[in-house]
């Protein structure tokens, strides 16, 4: 197992504040080429921080449907290659044999989920149905949750350019969180943590920082939860498939404030549960 770089690097800057100028240094987050391969062969390449890598291959495989469970990848190691890594994970031999049935190219910057995508059917996959999922979260957790998910970004904090993906459970919080430059990998790698570490997706709700595209809702219902929490706006068809696949969706949740737009009865308006 490779030991990965630093998350962040200083650079040299002059601010300007006030009109004041004032020489100094900045922390900033890395971006690095992270390829994930499987069986030896790159099933894609995307700019990501160099942070929690292991998760963010496991996560990757859940939400690409290379692997049903985190146990379907029989090892993982992350090798420095070049300028940036290449996460290796070897699969059960019935995974891998699918897996390579299937097997397509795909390579995206971080502000694409799609890239590599063969043709519309893939696109707008079929999902799982999540209208089973009971939970529920109160208007006061709702706000809680994002207020939560702000207070443990550590690399925002230090570097104020990057995403976050949290899972927030009613009655002990904010559970888990990850960040990166990209708002899919953000995801991903949050989806690979619950998956390594047995947090069942069915017992809270998931929080983004960012806007909702149709493939973060995709992501949020491979994963199992049945609330996909934002601070920003849905898509239309984000709305349609949240809708279509039983998930409840909530965006622009900032301070109190929120709107609720599919499957409201997830969301109660009574008394707030204990947060541990």
């Amino acid at each position: 197992m490779t030991e990965t770089r630093s998350s962040t690097a200083k650079a040299s800057r002059i601010a300007v504040r006030a009109g004041v100028v004032t020489p100094g240094s900045r922390a900033l987050p890395e971006e690095v080429p992270v390829a994930l391969s499987f069986g030896g062969t790159t099933q894609a390449v995307m700019m990501a921080t160099p942070s929690d890598l292991e998760d963010f291959g496991i996560g990757f495989a859940l939400t690409e449907a290379v692997i049903g469970a985190a146990a379907d990848v029989a090892s993982l190691d992350i090798v420095e290659v070049d300028q940036g890594y290449d996460v290796q994970m070897q699969l059960v031999d019935d995974k891998q044999s699918a897996l390579s049935a299937r097997r397509r190219k795909m390579a995206g910057p971080v502000g694409c989920g799609l890239c590599g995508i063969e043709s519309i059917d893939e696109a707008l996959r079929s999902l799982p149905d999540r209208d089973e999922v009971r939970l529920e979260m109160s208007a006061v957790d709702v706000a809680e949750s994002v207020r939560s998910l702000s207070m443990h970004q550590k690399l925002r904090a230090e570097t104020g350019a990057v995403h976050a993906a949290g899972f927030y459970q009613p009655g002990k919080g904010m559970v888990c969180v990850r960040e990166d430059v990209g708002r899919h990998n953000a995801l991903d790698k949050l989806i690979g943590a619950m998956a390594r570490s047995g947090l069942k997706a069915s017992d809270g709700a998931i929080v983004i920082t960012s806007r909702v595209s149709v493939d973060m809702v995709q992501k949020a219902v491979i994963a199992g939860t049945g609330l996909l929490i934002a601070v920003s706006a849905p898509t239309a068809l984000a709305v349609r498939t949240a809708e279509a696949a039983g998930l409840t969706l909530v965006g622009l949740a900032r301070g109190v404030d929120f709107e609720i737009f599919t499957r409201t009865s997830r969301i109660t308006f009574g008394v707030a549960s204990d947060v541990a």
